[in-house]
């Protein structure tokens, strides 16, 4: 295995331009399935490196609820460890485990705690709250809901109350909930992948203002409805929640709703900045999930050699 064993846990860190490029240069639909798709492999293939340090690095610790067969000096011969990574992989495991425990125990709790506070109510497509705090968001479910304060309503014209109804609704439609909650997770098996969590955020947004604007007809009410909500809202329960105008750089999504409608091809060429970007997160991901099969392979092989019958 050798150094390729290390590969998964630092090839997350070339995640940060190609998150930067994608966000900027692909279209939003494109890029969320790309950094999402991104981030699930690159958190699995780092999560595994982990699991194999720890197997291989602490085969020769004695005590061990492994077979003995797995310290014969053979093994240590044809894979070549390190004890000191091997002991550190334990805790950054179990660290691993317990924080993505949490993050989806948490997501949970939101979303249970969401669906009490709208028991009783009928089961309709669009719930309106009596809140004098402005704020909106699209919750999953059984019975997809669209959450909407008087307040929100209030300040809002006729044709923004539309806008803000049509960017909800894609996020129901398009279930950006499992993206979200995706790279929330990734986040926490690898902190490298943060950015990607950070980007999904915001593509997932303009992915759903591009929807809005489409069923609208104007991008312009659907600029000026970001905005003026984003004036007033509050952050949304959770994360993984999509709200209104709560994730990513309000800004940047007014600015690029002024401007025209991105390209919706689905992949550009390699000789631009958006396709260099795509075949770079292509090219990580393969690398990184190679390097990772080729480590567990090998390990399985070796193992199952010394195991005895």
């Amino acid at each position: 295995m050798g150094v390729f064993v290390f590969l998964p846990l630092v090839l997350p860190l070339t995640a940060w331009p190609v998150a930067r490029l994608a966000e900027h240069h692909l279209h939003p639909r494109t890029a969320t399935w790309l950094l999402a798709g991104l981030s699930a492999v690159l958190a699995v293939c780092s999560t595994l490196c982990l699991a194999l340090l720890m197997v291989v690095g602490t085969a020769q610790l004695p005590g061990n609820p492994l077979p003995d067969g797995w310290s014969d000096p053979e093994v240590r011969e044809a894979l070549p460890y390190d004890e000191v990574a091997g002991k550190a992989a334990i805790p950054a495991l179990l660290a691993v485990l317990a924080s993505c425990t949490r993050a989806a125990w948490r997501h949970h709790r939101v979303r249970r705690r969401a669906d009490r506070a709208l028991a009783g109510r009928p089961a309709r497509p669009v719930v309106v709250l009596p809140d004098e705090k402005p704020y909106a968001y699209a919750l999953p479910g059984r019975t997809d809901r669209v959450v909407v304060t008087t307040a929100m309503l209030a300040a809002l014209t006729g044709p923004e109350r539309r806008a803000l109804f049509a960017h909800e609704r894609a996020h129901l439609d398009a279930r950006h909930h499992r993206f979200l909650l995706a790279v929330q997770l990734a986040a926490r098996a690898n902190p490298f992948l943060r950015p990607l969590r950070t980007a999904v955020a915001y593509t997932t947004e303009r992915w759903a203002d591009e929807e809005a604007a489409t069923r609208v007809g104007s991008r312009r009410v659907v600029a000026r409805a970001v905005g003026k909500a984003a004036l007033l809202s509050p952050a949304t329960p959770a994360v993984t929640l999509a709200g209104f105008a709560t994730a990513g750089p309000v800004p940047r999504r007014v600015a690029a709703l002024l401007g025209p409608a991105p390209a919706a091809r689905v992949w550009p060429s390699l000789f631009t900045s958006a396709g260099l970007a795509a075949w770079c997160a292509a090219a990580g991901t393969t690398v990184s999930a190679l390097s990772s099969a080729n480590s567990a392979l090998t390990l399985f092989a070796v193992l199952k050699a010394a195991t005895p019958l």
